[in-house]
């Protein structure tokens, strides 16, 4: 099966990009779970809902239970139909076949710089991870600013792990799409400079 940009994938780039689907799909729902946890935390109480639940009548408990578990088949049902084509937007996104002009093609000092650039987004990304892993690690003080203290409720902490790991997921993505295609956009950028 021929794709739109003439990519022919094989079984590795669409394991590949099933995997990668996967992470959105679970990332999404735990940021979906992590904004109604956290709804639920400044609505009815960070720390007595469970009582609240268990006093109210088994109808309301039914219902309650129902409308989480609707929610959550609806959306791996819209998950299930976005598959197929998120799969194949993926494998082209990652997998694009590039073609370049004859007199752009092994030139040493484009791939030390897409080298270059590539190692320098690296450590911006690694850096603001290490700070977010220490912050949350750092005993936090009354007055100073750290993600502890907004993390104390366990809905934005379950919201803080969704958007990390849908975070993760598009550096991955980001750098297996750079490491793939930066070359060719270095060299694109050179091509519009030099005309």
């Amino acid at each position: 099966m021929k794709m739109n940009n003439s990519i022919d994938p094989t079984s590795n780039q669409k394991i590949i990009a099933t995997l990668f689907y996967i992470f959105i799909v679970i990332g999404c729902i735990v940021t979906i779970g992590g904004v109604v946890w956290t709804l639920a935390d400044a609505f009815i109480s960070p720390t007595e809902k469970w009582e609240l639940f268990r006093e109210i009548n088994f109808g309301y408990q039914v219902a309650i239970i129902g409308g989480l578990l609707a929610g959550l088949f609806f959306l791996l049902v819209f998950f299930f139909g976005l598959f197929k084509k998120t799969s194949r937007s993926l494998i082209n996104f990652i997998y694009k076949k590039r073609e370049l002009e004859e007199k752009y093609k092994n030139r040493t000092d484009v791939k030390i710089a897409a080298g270059g650039l590539l190692i320098s987004l690296l450590s911006i990304i690694v850096g603001v991870i290490y700070a977010i892993v220490l912050d949350l690690l750092t005993e936090p003080s009354t007055d100073s600013f750290s993600l502890l203290n907004i993390l104390i409720s366990t809905g934005p902490l379950v919201l803080f792990i969704g958007l990390g790991f849908l975070s993760l997921t598009g550096v991955a993505l980001f750098v297996i799409y750079f490491w793939k295609n930066g070359y060719y956009l270095i060299l694109k950028i050179l091509g519009i400079l030099e005309k």
